[in-house]
């Protein structure tokens, strides 16, 4: 309804979610920016001074290792078309050959790398397909977890949701923000998409509601799709139960459970920081020894130091007494650098990470063989994640697909007229050369092959990440190259050609 007024993303109808999930994503944002209150303290002459917290951004650095274990540019992903007959007549673009494109097209490996990172920091990722009219291609749109929330959910994942997105605008030097709400919702077995735009001056409101066309020309309010089995939004959110919101949809970030070990490392980090700061090398002179300047004004004349120092301060001796005293403390390297240490070891345990995955002083990482090993926690961790982006990857292409056979083009041709393939018929190979041995693997499969205890069909599944119909076209492939070189059929072919068919 045009006019309607929002304070916060709650106080519309259709949208409930807990005010403490929202707290604790915008919290989780906060410390993967690095944004943390000025520490407040009393001086010596009793005066209250701020200065900055000085922090280690573990948020950050965590999020960004798991994110590079999980997935890199060296994934292969394939669809297999499943009906041959019609791939062999080049009457529509196969399936795989449709998904390349696009997924080049939006630099789709490049950008989940990149997106990878502030879903383990904060929670969640979701990506929207859609198709921009103006050139007929299939774009991605991706929003973190502040911008997404679920309306609608089960134990197979969230079903409608609404994307949020903020634009602002300088009117007169004044910032408008107009934030833009799109509800992706099923009505029976059609899927609906409603588009709703708010406007405000200030930055922590949604605003009034106003017309659509105000900023987005073109823009309609209200968009049917059908022939869809699923939501074309795809979310991604680390593995593991959402323990500290046990019936919300939302996934957690990876540091949420480890608040307390992430602030002991922090404050040891500031206080080492403060710690050398006010360590400097102070020493104590006689005032004997200074030099005097006059005053222009009659009183005693003053003590005064080389203008580029800080090391002496004056003070009052006995003339019996040293003239010079060094009053240096040491800083207690090795002692902070052993206590962040040890709440490091902490905070692997808390990750799920391999003892000497992280350090401060670097002489205690472990070697990569050792990291990447199959029984390393790191390694079952990281597959644990693994298993999340694949299903996460396998939806995606699917709601791609399925979008692409709802809408039609410039030529009112649909976008992608083959068959949908199922989650069996994608593969996707995230390239484990450094997690596993790939050379055990044929080992040991091979081994298996001779005593019959697996097909070979099985075996190219799972050492190359396969689809089936992959695997059996391969082993096709070689059944005829092998034949082509078999002495008794080269030998057959030559007396065909020498003496024909009959001889």
């Amino acid at each position: 309804m045009s006019g309607q007024t929002l304070k916060t993303i709650n106080d519309h109808p259709k949208i409930n979610i807990e005010p403490e999930e929202l707290e604790r994503i915008e919290r989780d944002l906060e410390e993967y920016k690095g944004n943390y209150p000025e520490v407040e303290y009393i001086n010596s002459m009793g005066q209250l001074q701020k200065r900055d917290y000085m922090h280690l951004n573990m948020v950050k650095l965590s999020a960004e290792l798991l994110s590079g274990l999980v997935f890199n540019e060296q994934c292969e992903i394939t669809v297999s078309d499943a009906d041959d007959e019609k791939k062999k007549t080049n009457t529509y673009k196969s399936a795989n050959d449709f998904i390349q494109h696009v997924f080049e097209h939006n630099d789709f490996k490049k950008n989940l790398m990149r997106y990878l990172e502030p879903m383990f920091a904060i929670g969640g990722i979701a990506v929207r397909p859609y198709v921009d009219q103006s050139t007929g291609e299939i774009e991605f749109a991706w929003a973190l977890a502040n911008a997404f929330y679920p309306l609608k959910s089960n134990s197979n994942g969230i079903s409608e949701g609404v994307i949020v997105s903020v634009t602002t605008k300088v009117d007169r030097d004044k910032t408008i923000y107009y934030t833009l709400l799109e509800f992706h919702e099923w009505e029976n077995e059609l899927y609906v998409i409603t588009n709703e735009l708010y406007k405000s001056d200030n930055k922590s409101e949604i605003g009034k509601r106003v017309p659509l066309n105000e900023i987005y020309e073109g823009l309609v309010e209200r968009t049917e799709v059908a022939g869809l089995s699923r939501p074309i939004f795809n979310y991604l959110k680390p593995a593991g139960f959402n323990n500290i919101s046990p019936l919300s949809p939302l996934g957690l970030g990876i540091t949420d459970n480890c608040k307390p070990t992430l602030k002991q490392i922090n404050d040891t980090f500031d206080q080492f920081n403060w710690e050398i700061k006010m360590g400097q090398r102070t020493v104590f002179v006689s005032d004997y020894m200074l030099q005097t300047l006059p005053s222009e004004d009659g009183l005693p004349p003053k003590q005064v130091f080389d203008p580029n120092t800080n090391v002496f301060k004056a003070m009052r001796m006995a003339s019996d007494e040293e003239m010079v005293k060094d009053v240096t403390n040491d800083i207690r390297s090795d002692q902070y650098i052993s206590a962040i240490n040890h709440h490091l070891k902490t905070l692997e345990m808390d990750l799920q990470l391999s003892v000497g995955t992280l350090s401060f002083d670097g002489k205690s990482m472990k070697t990569a063989t050792e990291v990447v090993s199959e029984n390393s926690l790191t390694y079952r961790t990281r597959n644990n994640h693994v298993n999340e982006v694949e299903k996460f990857i396998k939806g995606l292409i699917i709601s791609v697909l399925e979008l692409a056979k709802a809408t039609t083009g410039k030529n009112s041709k649909r976008l992608f007229d083959g068959e949908i393939p199922t989650f069996e018929h994608i593969g996707v190979d995230f390239d484990d050369g450094i997690f596993v041995d790939k050379a055990q693997q044929l080992k040991f499969y091979g081994q298996a092959k001779t005593l019959g205890f697996i097909p070979t069909v099985e075996i190219i599944q799972r050492i190359f990440e396969v689809p089936k119909e992959t695997a059996e076209q391969w082993v096709k492939e070689i059944q005829s190259e092998q034949l082509a070189f078999d002495p008794m059929e080269v030998s057959d072919r030559t007396a065909r050609r020498m003496f024909g068919d009959e001889e």
